[in-house]
């Protein structure tokens, strides 16, 4: 794979956490920092931690905020841009996917600059399999 992963919240978490991953995933990862390759995170992942944060649905004993400074403590990764063409082209996605803000931002920024995402999302599995994006699960 020679496409810059972009990570999909869950990805961030199991990361973070130091969850099992799929070997698949961690083979993307390891290759990603082998070719000095910056794995990306969307700004949209700071939303979505903060939901879940403040509906008691993160298990960190971080808050938010150093929960992002401990995953961008990682050398390799690093946010991506979320410009307003990509927040406009998530509105217009092709095929089906859900209407999770958060999922289609992900996808629109992916499709936009080609990277691969990671992810455990069934619904983004899903819309990679339809040949709308390029996945790899975790």
């Amino acid at each position: 794979m020679t496409q810059p992963l972009l990570l999909d919240t869950c990805a961030a978490i199991y990361i973070t956490d130091g969850e099992w991953m799929q070997p698949e995933a961690v083979e993307a990862i390891d290759t990603a920092s082998d070719r000095g390759q910056t794995v990306l995170l969307s700004p949209i992942t700071a939303w979505e931690v903060g939901q879940l944060a403040s509906r008691g649905r993160l298990r960190s004993s971080y808050s938010p905020q150093k929960w992002i400074e401990r995953l961008l403590s990682f050398r390799e990764i690093a946010f991506c841009a979320l410009t307003p063409d990509i927040l406009l082209q998530s509105s217009f996605l092709p095929g089906r996917l859900n209407k999770d803000p958060a999922d289609r931002i992900i996808a629109a920024t992916a499709r936009e600059h080609g990277f691969t995402v990671m992810t455990r999302d069934r619904n983004l599995l899903d819309y990679g399999h339809q040949g709308y994006l390029s996945v790899v699960a975790c």
